[in-house]
């Protein structure tokens, strides 16, 4: 049934609206509402003595399709008794068409100063989170000093042995290999002035005090730190740790803490042997390329030491280590619903416990030069 009808009528037109436009025709009426030609021009007067029973819903229909043919200089009037409601409806539309026009985009500026405020509180609440999760660490390790149980020793024996002597393998090549590279382009340099002894104190300090626990601490970012947030997010995704919960136990004592321990023990340890392999590659680059004989790199590589030259290097271990473990274990603890987080989260704590090494590095660098240590 047709429930519009134009007309033209000169240069004007006439709408007739007719039948039943109550609200179960609703649908008929858009998809002709739809079919009224866009070339409209001039004055359209709205019929409305032949509308049977007409509701609020379609009138507001024909008020919103008449406003898009009005943008092209369509005069709309209505007659033949319309709806008491068409006025009120008149002005709503008016009113919304209105505040359409004086809406504008916010300015870049705003924009901006909203994204930061975002990402400001977003921060924040990471920020508690992280210090609620480390202060449940620290609960439980209070708890050790009376319950020593609570540190869980077989599974401490376990992590060291993982994250501790199967690292030296790598480790250790690692650190061999830089250390190499390092005497060899320091040996190109000083051997302009003469000055290849020199090779040997760039080789000390440069592994003793920073190459050495930082490579270890990035090999172990990247092992142990993935594993961590692997294993802890496997467990949440079969809802293991839920089990735990419900058993009465403490998925901190059970998961976090052992890992933290383990790590801050194979940190130094693990820095230790880096060190020694640092030096020795040194060694074997003096050896072969600038013939310094093995008691002549020992000598001096004992003028070149200074009282703390070994130990700044060591006391950043356990630091490292600390950022590392929590890092992974906080990462892997958030996993929730799909395995693409937990690959997401693992990632997220690879790259988090890098920085934040590097950063410490860099803090303990500027403390250690005003103290003059």
């Amino acid at each position: 049934m047709t429930v519009l009808k134009l007309e033209g009528e000169g240069d004007d037109w006439r709408l007739h609206l007719n039948g039943d436009w109550s609200l179960a025709s609703m649908a008929q009426i858009e998809v002709q509402l739809n079919d009224l030609p866009d070339t409209l021009r001039g004055t359209l007067v709205c019929d409305w003595s032949r509308a049977e029973a007409p509701g609020i819903g379609p009138a507001w229909a024909l008020l919103m399709r008449l406003t898009d043919l009005g943008a092209r200089h369509l005069d709309v009037r209505h007659t033949g008794n319309p709806p008491h409601y068409l006025e009120l409806l008149q002005k709503l539309k008016a009113e919304r068409h209105a505040a359409r026009a004086a809406s504008t985009p916010p300015p870049i500026l705003e924009r901006s100063v909203g994204k930061l405020g975002r990402w400001a509180v977003l921060q924040g609440t990471e920020a508690r989170a992280v210090i609620g999760f480390f202060g449940r660490i620290v609960t439980v390790l209070r708890e050790a000093l009376s319950r020593p149980r609570a540190l869980r020793p077989s599974s401490l024996a376990r992590h060291i042995y993982e994250t501790g002597i199967t690292a030296i393998p790598i480790v250790s090549l690692i650190a061999f290999l830089i250390s190499v590279i390092v005497a060899y382009l320091g040996a190109q340099q000083l051997g302009r002035f003469g000055a290849d002894i020199f090779v040997v104190d760039l080789v000390t300090i440069s592994v003793l005090r920073e190459m050495g626990v930082l490579l270890t601490a990035i090999i172990v970012a990247g092992r142990s730190g993935s594993a961590f947030a692997a294993e802890i997010g496997v467990m949440q995704l079969n809802e293991e740790t839920d089990a735990l919960r419900a058993m009465g136990m403490n998925p901190i004592e059970l998961l976090v803490v052992p890992r933290v321990l383990a790590l801050i023990i194979v940190m130094p340890l693990l820095t230790v042997i880096a060190d020694a392999m640092g030096l020795a590659g040194g060694g074997l680059l003096s050896l072969v390329n600038l013939h310094i004989p093995l008691s002549q790199y020992i000598d001096r590589l004992r003028e070149s030491l200074s009282p703390t030259t070994f130990w700044s290097g060591l006391i950043k271990a356990p630091v490292f280590a600390i950022l590392i473990a929590m890092v992974g274990t906080y990462r892997g603890m958030q996993v929730r619903d799909s395995a693409r987080e937990l690959g997401r989260l693992t990632t997220v704590a690879v790259v988090e416990s890098i920085f934040l090494v590097i950063l410490a590095d860099a803090l303990f660098a500027i403390f250690f030069v005003q103290i003059d240590f």
